[in-house]
């Protein structure tokens, strides 16, 4: 009888364990889910939003013959605090007009990058993503190949293949389509190409990952219904791309507006791109309060389209819910 109580009480203890074993993980799981949700918010917050309220704070500084080469916001004498804010070089920026052209020729050179990037880019992401699995990977090896050198490097190379005895007009030459070498260096024409060949693999692949998505079976059901190609291509595939397009065009625009080595390499200095005068105004004026107002202008003018399609995405969202 005893050895029959004792049994029943391990088996008791043993069904006992795992259920409070699976208390205990039910428990845990929400704190584990909110701990990797909380490492990338504390990442940005660490290093995006911390930099940035930095330099925020610069901007609204006075420049001054010092280290660092501005004077602090909140000042205090004789026990009284007081805060000094500079709106003058945001006033400056918009009053001079090399600033305003400086933005207007990086929007510029960023929207013409991004449109010739989607224009080459989708019909190469389109072919990847119809390729058999076999080659697919292959295929995605040889877009991101690039990638294994060095930006500066990549660079370099162009200037070898643009120049005056570069390889493109030494081609020309020896095959008689040209009687003296083409200015190619040196140009917008230079610049624009450059900027496309570096940041073609960033339209590529947010367009390849959202086609090759894409249900092989409705492009053949527009074309049972008596589509043709083109037909199919703007009713079907495009807008189900929607996003890939909207992906791949955020990364290549955003850091072209920004680009500084490509047009300082190959460019001209009439291509003067707010780049350029982020460098003068660090390094060669060591004015860091003037570079810091028009960093903040400048992400402003990136932010605001951002906002702008998430909200048109959350309109559109709602829209579909609703019905």
């Amino acid at each position: 009888m005893m050895s029959r109580l004792l049994s029943l009480r391990d088996s008791r203890a043993a069904a006992a364990r795992p259920a409070r074993r699976s208390a205990w993980w039910q428990r845990a799981l929400p704190r584990g889910q909110s701990l990797v949700t909380a490492i990338p918010y504390g990442w940005l917050l660490l290093f995006f939003l911390v930099p940035f309220l930095f330099v925020l704070q610069i901007s609204f500084s006075d420049v001054e013959i010092a280290s660092p080469p501005y004077r602090a916001l909140l000042s205090r004498a004789e026990d009284v605090v007081s805060l000094a804010l500079n709106f003058g070089n945001y006033r400056y920026i918009f009053g001079d007009p090399l600033y305003f052209d400086a933005y207007l020729s990086s929007l510029y050179m960023a929207g013409v990058t991004t449109l010739i990037c989607l224009v080459v880019g989708y019909p190469i992401a389109y072919t990847i993503a119809r390729a058999p699995e076999a080659k697919r990977n292959t295929l995605l090896m040889l877009v991101m190949l690039p990638f294994w050198t060095s930006f500066l490097v990549r660079v370099y190379a162009w200037m070898g293949i643009l120049d005056n005895e570069g390889l493109l007009n030494q081609a020309l030459l020896a095959l008689g389509l040209i009687d003296e070498p083409l200015q190619l260096m040196h140009t917008q024409l230079s610049v624009q190409i450059v900027m496309v060949y570096a940041y073609l693999p960033f339209m590529i692949l947010p367009l390849f990952s959202n086609l090759v998505k894409l249900d092989g079976r409705l492009l053949e059901a527009s074309a049972d219904l008596g589509c043709r190609p083109w037909q199919t291509f703007l009713r079907v595939t495009l807008p189900l791309s929607k996003n890939g397009v909207i992906a791949g065009s955020m990364l290549v625009f955003i850091p072209a507006v920004g680009e500084f080595v490509i047009p300082e390499l190959v460019g001209t200095p009439e291509s003067l791109m707010i780049g350029k005068v982020l460098w003068m105004e660090f390094f060669d004026n060591n004015n860091w309060p003037m570079a810091a107002s028009v960093t903040i202008v400048m992400v402003a003018l990136l932010i605001a389209p951002i906002i702008y399609l998430h909200k048109r995405e959350e309109k559109a969202l709602a829209r579909a819910a609703a019905r």
